[in-house]
């Protein structure tokens, strides 16, 4: 361990100067994010949904409601983009992957904090790449815990049938442990927290809820009799996830860290139109179950809003005010601005497609027109395009244009009305792809 810790020190100094001034050495934030996996956008409480989410609907509350907040449409390239600020095509990932996703000298958002001085962790899914020496220990994460690969067995944390079925680990090693697995996540997450340690920490906390297969604890199904035998599973799992969050909030408070910790919340994509738990060893929970993203348009896999437009929150006591942020913004925004807090300060350029948002959060920013947000699909089938208000969707075989403003659900396609934007937007999208397939694992 210490020879490749002194290796990655090694290729921090080249990579990158992380000299801080003073007043960012002193005001360095804690990080906490919080990943909800396939949570649709009418799925949690400040949306209306019946499903009690008390821990996330507090966050949005107290603090910075992200109201169009862009993803990647499936699981593996949005964590890709979270962790590098770049969009996921850009590794030619376009889909769930077990194979290594990113190049070994990636600049991850990881090793950048922890090339600054952060303590950082992992708590939940990877899914960048699914054997244990293509684990998050080797993507700049001092600590490393649960699932290498994507959702799995609530009970004996085993993934699909094949290759990677033993995926539970620490620190990149397998394992095998009692417990469920939304309990593991969150006491792990809380351990870590509860660390008495003086350096600023960085701790991401991907859940494997509200995934696919589903085997809730009976405290937690007890609470949901009342609903929909086909949602029960569903609702019960969100809200034993809320239940995880508002502990890791709790412990940040009891460490009196909570006022110097940027906590951020969102849905990993849109929620699904149904996974087919068969495919999951010894599942107890079988069928497909739904999750809501009404009104928006679509659902997970899809580039419409419904697969892409998610839930999040930005969450910082004394320093952000809460308010509903009507400016698009990405998940590829998010390296920029949390290095930018930490006075992260690089030689080479990290290539980010995403920009710093703290302007925006803080309400001190204005909205660019002019910035554009670009989107591959699942299998490169499809591709998206936002220039606000306007927003281009390249199918197979069919190309729409939707005016958000006017038409946020995605109803009135304006291909036929609009011909030269459509025209123009297709040579920007083009200009995009172009830009694909650059940093190859």
């Amino acid at each position: 361990m210490n020879t490749l810790r002194a290796l990655i020190i090694l290729y921090l100094a080249a990579f990158s100067d992380y000299g801080q001034s003073a007043e960012a050495e002193k005001n360095r934030p804690n990080i906490v994010i919080l990943v909800a996996d396939d949570l649709g956008w009418a799925d949690v409480g400040y949306h209306g949904s019946s499903i009690r989410t008390p821990n996330i609907d507090r966050l949005q509350s107290r603090g910075v409601e992200l109201d169009f907040h862009y993803v990647a449409p499936m699981c593996t390239p949005t964590r890709a983009a979270l962790l590098t600020g770049r969009y996921w095509s850009r590794f030619g990932n376009t889909k769930p992957s077990n194979e290594r996703v990113l190049p070994w000298d990636t600049m991850t958002l990881a090793r950048a904090l922890q090339g600054a001085g952060y303590r950082t962790a992992i708590s939940g899914k990877w899914h960048l790449g699914s054997k244990p020496e293509w684990g998050p220990r080797k993507f700049g994460f001092d600590q490393s815990y649960g699932s290498l690969a994507g959702g799995i067995n609530p009970w004996n944390h085993l993934y699909k049938h094949g290759p990677y079925t033993k995926t539970w680990h620490r620190n990149d090693e397998l394992i095998e442990e009692e417990g469920h697995v939304t309990d593991l996540l969150t006491s792990e997450a809380v351990r870590f927290i509860k660390e008495k340690k003086k350096d600023p920490f960085f701790l991401y906390v991907p859940f494997t809820a509200v995934h696919t297969p589903f085997d809730e604890p009976p405290k937690w199904l007890g609470r949901v009799d009342n609903i929909d035998p086909e949602r029960r599973q569903y609702v019960a799992c969100a809200e034993h996830m809320d239940d995880g969050i508002g502990q890791i909030l709790e412990a940040l408070n009891q460490a009196g860290k909570a006022e110097n910790t940027l906590v951020i919340f969102f849905s990993d994509n849109g929620g699904t139109n149904g996974d087919d738990s068969s495919r999951y060893p010894e599942t107890k929970a079988k069928g497909k179950i739904k999750g809501l993203n009404t009104p928006l348009r679509g659902w997970k896999t899809q580039v419409y809003e419904g697969g892409i437009r998610v839930p999040a929150i930005a969450y910082w006591p004394g320093k952000l005010r809460p308010f509903k942020l009507s400016t698009p913004t990405h998940v590829v925004d998010w390296m920029p601005t949390i290095c930018a807090l930490a006075g992260c300060k690089f030689e080479k350029d990290p290539k980010w497609d995403g920009i710093d948002i703290w302007p925006l959060l803080n309400g001190k920013g204005k909205k660019d027109p002019e910035r554009i947000l670009y989107c591959k699909g699942v299998n490169g089938t499809s591709s998206a395009l936002h220039r606000w208000p306007w927003k281009l969707i390249k199918g197979k075989d069919k190309v729409q244009l939707y005016n958000l403003n006017l038409d946020p659900t995605e109803k009135k396609d304006l291909f036929q009305i609009q011909p030269d934007k459509v025209k123009e937007f297709l040579k920007t999208l083009e200009l995009q792809a172009s830009k694909d397939n650059a940093s190859l694992p």
